[in-house]
């Protein structure tokens, strides 16, 4: 067995047994009966509107038109031709179907590019001393406070002229939004706008991994790209998944940048989604079904990474 065998083995089980303890503290402070009553008095509040949505999905148009969705426990009607017209129809150049792979084309690499340069970033903050690091830090979480709408144009600028200062190019101007099936802009957007609170969220939960795990590391010799990919990284998986969650779920959901950045072939789901329900709202129950459409992903992500999310929010929730 190699010594950095030896060094992963005993860091896991070093962290493994302090993961444990603060998962049961936490667990014993955040356990509350009061809290769980109003939790679920919330979830059902929460859950009608939904219930409701979901079965005027399944109803046909014309009983939308004239009746509330609760008549079906008296006069059930179902069909599924609200979801076959869903998915090849749309208000724009694009049917609910194209536009729900291009959903997923811009959000996958959304998602993974600013979790991988957030973690680097933030194991850098974390273990790497170099000249002005915490003002840089503090410069990084700092720029959390923009509001998005104010870079929107500066950022369409910046990419469509690119930047020039006393006649000296610093940044060439990207023609990809005008290109067709082109997603680069809105990848670059989105990563640009979730890197301060990913490289805060993670800093936060690398720079509370026992030093004496990393100072094993290092005196067996393990460079920093050793100690990050064979104990920093599996070690942050709860704090990735969970901004992968939340990064995931603002991007899926996003209108907003995807409507500025991206050319009209590469429109997300929630474009052609806005557009659904018709001119004057007659074909709204196409829209119900088009929005259980859009939820089916969030949702396969949410619960594929549920385990890691509640590991990082117990794991942070005796820290301080």
């Amino acid at each position: 067995m190699t010594t950095d065998t030896l060094v992963d083995n005993r860091s896991k089980r070093q962290v493994a047994r302090a993961t444990q303890k603060s998962e049961k503290m936490a667990q014993k402070r955040l356990t509350s009966r009061g809290a769980t009553i109003a939790a679920i008095i919330i979830a059902v509040i929460w859950t009608i509107p939904t219930f409701g949505l979901f079965v005027t999905s399944f109803r046909p148009g014309s009983d939308t038109q004239s009746t509330g969705w609760w008549t079906v426990f008296v006069n059930p009607s179902f069909t599924l031709d609200n979801y076959s017209q869903a998915l090849n129809s749309g208000g724009t150049a694009l049917t609910l179907g194209q536009s729900f792979i291009n959903s997923l084309g811009i959000t996958i690499p959304a998602t993974v590019f600013p979790l991988v340069i957030a973690s680097l970033a933030a194991y850098a903050f974390a273990w790497i001393d170099f000249k002005f690091k915490n003002i840089v830090f503090v410069g990084v979480f700092a720029l959390q406070i923009v509001p998005i709408q104010m870079a929107l144009v500066p950022l369409l600028s910046l990419f469509s002229k690119g930047l020039t200062v006393n006649g000296v190019g610093i940044f060439p101007g990207f023609e990809l939004r005008d290109a067709e099936h082109s997603f680069a802009t809105v990848w670059i957007a989105h990563a640009i706008f979730a890197l301060p609170l990913a490289i805060f969220m993670l800093h936060n939960f690398i720079s509370e991994i026992p030093g004496e795990v990393i100072e094993a590391a290092r005196v067996d010799g393990a460079g920093h790209g050793q100690i990050f990919f064979r104990i920093v990284l599996p070690l942050a998986t709860p704090a990735i998944a969970s901004f992968a969650i939340f990064q995931f779920l603002w991007v899926w959901n996003d209108l907003l940048v995807a409507t500025i950045f991206a050319p009209s072939t590469s429109l997300p789901l929630t474009q052609t989604l806005n557009s659904l329900s018709g001119t004057w709202g007659n074909q709204w129950f196409l829209q119900s079904a088009g929005a259980f459409i859009s939820i089916i992903v969030p949702l396969v992500v949410f619960f594929s990474l549920q385990r890691f999310f509640v590991r990082g929010l117990l794991a942070g929730a005796t820290k301080g």
